[in-house]
């Protein structure tokens, strides 16, 4: 199995906006005062734009979706919660937190896949997890290490231990689980997703240990990194703040590999990490500040990859 691909699905925001629904549990946001709702979706967009130019000049195959407005979809931006894509041509959909983002999930994309020649073969639709109040936010809360048939999962209230186990009995992964924290106003806090404060790649790993408090979760989880001969990046709690965890390995042209991440995130990293970093893949980064800030999420949730085989 291939960690990393060329191909991703991005979703270009119409009616992007802090979302009332996930702030309850998604601390990362902020509330941009004096900024018309207008003026906000204006700057998401730029900086979307301009992250996709950056993406597919270096040959990454953006497959650019247009949110649409009849529905109050503000978070559409994120694509990787809802949607899944694998090399077996499974397609797996699931269920969201926040009901304002179920909305999101629309089977013209994968109209749009087929129609670009990727195949689907079968759709795991977890979806109905929602109804008894249980979630799993696709890559957001569970991190797939494809090539050792890996799941990391940090539990939180959108992710659930239960369905994250039956995901991976049902796609032949080893659950790998634990807790992760953040600090927010002196009190420890569960982090809502994984993918904010971890990141894999083929050949490294980004974490923030200091995340998981549990003594024994956390040296369990970097011996099951260190048991695949990855090089670990630790990165501080600080960092994880400047969405220094979200970043995703892509590849271009030539299959020449890519990190990529946020200009918050690339600027936070000590020279030191970056040359780590460095020796595994090419830094690429964008500027996200008003998709971070509203949003909560940063480059890597903004990307849906997409692994599925191709006729």
């Amino acid at each position: 199995m291939k960690q990393t691909t060329n191909a991703i699905v991005m979703i270009r925001p119409v009616a992007f906006r802090m979302n009332e629904q996930t702030a309850v549990n998604n601390y990362y946001q902020k509330v941009l005062d004096g900024l018309l709702p207008s003026t906000v979706n204006a700057k998401a967009q730029q900086e979307f734009d301009a992250f996709v130019e950056k993406l597919r000049a270096v040959g990454v195959d953006v497959t650019v979706i247009e949110d649409t407005l009849e529905t109050d979809t503000p978070d559409s931006i994120f694509p990787n919660n809802w949607v899944s894509f694998h090399e077996n041509g499974d397609v797996a959909l699931y269920p969201m937190f926040a009901e304002n983002r179920r909305q999101e999930r629309r089977e013209d994309i994968l109209d749009t896949l087929e129609e670009k020649g990727f195949e689907i073969s079968n759709i795991m639709d977890y979806t109905s997890a929602e109804d008894d109040g249980y979630f799993l936010e696709g890559t957001g809360s569970l991190l797939l290490d494809r090539a050792n048939a890996k799941a990391y999962c940090a539990l939180s209230p959108r992710a659930d231990e239960e369905l994250f186990i039956e995901f991976c009995e049902d796609f032949d992964y080893a659950p790998v689980i634990f807790e992760a924290f953040q600090t927010v106003d002196g009190e420890r806090k569960l982090i809502y997703h994984t993918n904010v404060m971890m990141c894999l790649g083929e050949t490294f790993a980004v974490i923030c240990a200091d995340c998981i408090d549990d003594k024994k979760e956390r040296k369990m989880v970097l011996d099951n990194l260190k048991d695949d001969k990855k090089e670990i990046i630790l990165i501080t709690e600080d960092q994880v703040n400047n969405f220094a965890g979200n970043m995703l390995e892509v590849r271009g042209t030539n299959d020449k590999k890519y990190i990529v991440m946020s200009a918050s995130a690339h600027q936070s990293l000590t020279p030191k990490q970056i040359q780590q970093l460095e020796k595994h893949a090419e830094i690429l980064s964008s500027s996200l500040d008003t998709i971070e800030a509203c949003g909560g999420g940063s480059a890597r949730c903004m990307m849906a990859e997409v692994f599925l085989p191709r006729n």
